[in-house]
């Protein structure tokens, strides 16, 4: 027997199906931001045997340790690419701040040397060239990349960035007009389902009445009062 459909069912179909072409088409809103080590000067080192330092750089709840394995001497500027092996640095959501930190792995027992603490937000990234430089007196000078961190108002702002926003503006009227062809879609199988419905309900209710014709006449001729009865 045939359900009549339930009038929330386009609806639901329409948010799932939006929800899903704005999550696949603009991956930028859910993944973090790529955080690079641009360069670095450490004016400190804490071995007391005059070792080479093993510095390296970490944030909280992070598994990862990334180790530095070019800065070897204070007071000498280590310039990246931000191709090495041990890049990126780590990734930065847009409201959510990490504890990081640089610190010197210790050769005897006692716990390593800490550089700096800090928390380390993609809002820190203020410059037009998505730069922030982080400074610790005495210990290290650090500036770190993160195009992605810069906020809309600098990219707005920064005159090398308008094609990036062109192209986010198109992005947008792309994903505006998907939502509006499914919807479309949506409302159209939905009209067709309904019609398809009744058509059917239409047909089984002939069924049903041809067939209580039937049964009418096969009683009457079993009882004798058929139509050729009351003739004879």
């Amino acid at each position: 027997m045939c359900r009549r459909l339930n009038p929330r069912v386009p609806h639901l179909l329409l948010s799932f199906f939006c929800s899903s072409i704005l999550l696949s088409s603009l991956p930028e809103l859910i993944t973090a931001a790529v955080v690079t080590l641009d360069s670095i000067e450490i004016y400190n080192t804490h071995e007391f045997f005059g070792s080479s330092p093993e510095v390296y750089f970490k944030c909280k709840g992070e598994n990862r340790t990334i180790y530095l394995p070019d800065v070897k001497k204070k007071h000498e500027l280590y310039i990246f690419k931000g191709e090495e092996s041990w890049q990126p640095l780590t990734e930065l959501e847009e409201k959510k701040c990490k504890r990081c930190g640089i610190y010197e792995k210790d050769s005897f027992v006692k716990p390593d040397d800490i550089f700096d603490e800090w928390e380390f937000c993609a809002s820190d990234f203020t410059s037009a060239d998505g730069k922030y430089i982080h400074f610790k007196e005495k210990e290290f000078n650090a500036t770190f990349l993160c195009p992605d961190c810069l906020p809309l108002e600098g990219v707005a702002s920064n005159h090398t960035d308008v094609p990036r926003n062109k192209e986010k503006g198109m992005h947008w009227a792309l994903v505006l007009l998907i939502c509006v062809l499914v919807t479309t879609f949506i409302v159209f199988g939905a009209v067709s389902a309904y019609k398809y419905w009744q058509k059917r309900k239409k047909q089984q209710e002939q069924a049903r009445f041809l067939k209580l014709f039937e049964e009418s006449d096969d009683i009457e001729d079993e009882l004798g009062i058929g139509p050729l009865s009351h003739v004879i």
